[in-house]
């Protein structure tokens, strides 16, 4: 069971940004900073693929409503890429069963990609990009600080991540109300420009 708390950690910080989560933990195998990482997620085009797409995330991530079509659109990647990760430690230690691994993997990155997402559309209710990029900022420091500190204290990381999530949830509860304004909001632009596209007609 000595892996479970680095999966369970590696889990959270991939429902908030796996590319990074996949990016930070290849670098540290490739470096030498942990033994625990396995071969797979050390490999260049793997490297590469989280590079690229852990700058597109960083962008989209700090835009109003495009960061929630971007959560939206990652509904499913998280938690599978959460669940892949797990598998890959879990199978590597060879401590946990690879199903167990990925199970929790991506049960815990499905919970924090909801707290996630539900909490941008909270933020979005009033779109100005300040609030954006300082949310956006501090979920990209929080992911590369924990999964950091998880390499040499995976036991403290996984309470911590643990702690953030319960929290979290508990947080998402009380933000119910501006999620739904903020879906309101949304179906009320996709009517105002399907009728726009009505009125203009064919060119």
């Amino acid at each position: 069971m000595s892996v479970l708390p680095l999966v369970f950690t590696s889990g959270w910080a991939s429902g908030v940004n796996a590319y990074a989560v996949v990016l930070l933990l290849g670098l540290f195998g490739l470096t030498g900073v942990s033994d625990d990482v396995p071969q797979t997620l050390q490999r260049p085009e793997v490297l590469i693929a989280a590079g690229v797409l852990f700058l597109l995330e960083t962008v989209a991530d700090k835009i109003p409503y495009v960061d929630s079509v971007w959560d939206s659109a990652h509904t499913v990647i998280r938690p599978l890429a959460g669940a892949w990760v797990g598998a890959l430690l879990a199978g590597h230690s060879g401590s946990l069963s690879d199903v167990a691994a990925g199970l929790v993997g991506g049960s815990t990155a499905l919970a924090s990609h909801a707290v996630k997402a539900g909490t941008r559309m909270a933020v979005n209710t009033s779109p100005e990009p300040v609030s954006n990029i300082v949310l956006s900022l501090a979920e990209d420091l929080g992911v590369g600080g924990i999964v950091s500190f998880a390499m040499f204290y995976p036991e403290a990381a996984a309470i911590i991540c643990g702690v953030l999530l319960v929290s979290g949830l508990v947080v998402l509860v009380f933000l119910v109300s501006r999620i739904r304004r903020f879906l309101r909001r949304r179906a009320q632009r996709r009517e105002e420009r399907r009728m726009a596209s009505r009125i203009q007609g064919p060119p």
